[in-house]
């Protein structure tokens, strides 16, 4: 595996790749890698002949005030895990390499998709995801690319945004991978004290409890998700940005759960922004 941090390096070797027939998987991290990521590696790897990761902390994703300058960061430990996962390639570029001074041409996405959930508090946020992805896909030009259902709205947007500028790919989409004891794997974990972690587990007690209601027939989705609220604000540490039912892939708000429904939550622990989600498909 080869650890690379220009653009020119990365399309030398999926051209090289190209010449011998070979299928490109790409992995778009922010890096700190974990099992959730190690798990989409390895997606990628049994379903592509060479897999792509990227390892970069992107600017432009974080808002005024947020935690760029303490986002967690160990290339050689994500190095080994991308290796072990089955990774060919890590692009790892600095922020130069991917924003000429002075850039000014960003990919932008109107209306509920991006203004909805995470979008309301990081009203920037997907401006930022939407171009260094698809500065990802041209650079790397892969036949898949996978993301973690755990970003549901982030997956949404991509589909979208693959789908109106002819993006010549396939997006996958991977389950949540969780710890032993429910809470969402995260790099933002890593920020999380004793106290803050084991509070931490109401994201996930949340989730299971919308899930339930909703197995159970109740599709009022006011009433799951008032109850998931209820749970979440027992716990003195915890402090609610959202909690609402959208469309799975539009992210329009609804009032009962029907067809592709996603439930999801963002909530802080302390300082630490957390989410989780799940799906109901009827």
């Amino acid at each position: 595996m080869k650890i690379v941090t220009s653009k020119d390096e990365v399309r030398q070797q999926v051209r090289e790749w190209r010449r011998q027939g070979l299928s490109v998987g790409l992995v778009p991290t922010m890096g700190f890698l974990h099992e959730g990521h190690q798990s989409l590696i390895e997606r990628a790897a049994a379903e592509n002949d060479r897999v792509v990761v990227s390892d970069f902390v992107n600017p432009t994703q974080f808002g005024a005030g947020e935690d760029l300058a303490s986002y967690p960061r160990d290339i050689e430990r994500d190095a080994r895990l991308a290796q072990q996962a089955g990774a060919q390639l890590i692009f790892h570029p600095p922020a130069e390499e991917m924003y000429v001074p002075g850039a000014s041409t960003f990919v932008d996405m109107q209306g509920d998709i991006t203004a909805e959930l995470c979008g309301r508090t990081r009203p920037t946020h997907f401006r930022g995801v939407c171009t260094i992805v698809a500065k990802l896909f041209n650079i790397a030009m892969p036949d898949r690319a996978y993301f973690g259902q755990k970003d549901a709205q982030q997956l949404a947007v991509i589909r979208k945004m693959v789908r109106e500028l002819d993006f010549d790919l396939e997006i996958v989409a991977c389950p949540i991978v969780r710890e032993a004891d429910g809470l969402a794997k995260s790099s933002r974990n890593t920020y999380l004290n004793a106290a803050e972690r084991k509070a931490a587990l109401v994201l996930s007690r949340a989730v299971e409890l919308g899930s339930r209601l909703a197995a159970g027939g109740e599709r009022d989705a006011d009433k799951i998700t008032a109850a998931m609220r209820a749970l979440i604000e027992e716990e003195p540490l915890a402090r609610i940005d959202y909690v609402k039912a959208v469309d799975a892939d539009t992210i329009q708000p609804l009032s009962r759960l029907q067809g592709r429904s996603l439930v999801a939550l963002a909530v802080y622990i302390g300082d630490t922004r957390l989410i989780d989600n799940f799906i109901f498909e009827e």
